[in-house]
């Protein structure tokens, strides 16, 4: 599975990420999002994706390792991947079919998003 990580680009931005080469995801407190991140397994690819004023995927990561064992509040590490080829906005993600039944869309607060495979390539080569 693939998954794009919503994140506040004045509170951790994909710079951050790039800088730091390594984060523990967290701070994240809806239950569906919280359930994706404890289903996640090491070296499932995500895409950094900037709200706020930016409102677009901007970047790639990928999961080094999962504790579930706190079940409220899984800790996620990831990795910085790359800049994504071209940054999508939001209003061409809701533009493209096969995201009209995505969370992305249809659940616009949710932080933790599941993706397919295709719309992963999507989002990141463009």
């Amino acid at each position: 599975m693939d998954y794009l990580l919503k994140t506040e680009p004045t509170v951790y931005s994909f710079a951050d990420l790039e800088r730091d080469k390594t984060t523990i995801w967290d701070g994240v407190t809806n239950p569906a999002a919280v359930k994706h991140l404890r289903e996640m397994k090491p070296g499932e690819r995500l895409v950094i994706y900037h709200t706020g004023e930016e409102k677009s995927a901007v970047g790639t990561a990928a999961v080094v390792s999962v504790d579930a064992s706190d079940p409220k509040t899984p800790l996620v590490k990831i990795k910085v991947g790359k800049p994504v080829a071209k940054p999508r906005t939001l209003a061409e993600i809701k533009a493209k079919a096969s995201f009209a039944d995505s969370p992305l869309v249809r659940q616009g607060r949710l932080s933790v998003v599941p993706l397919t495979a295709a719309q992963y390539g999507w989002l990141v080569d463009g």
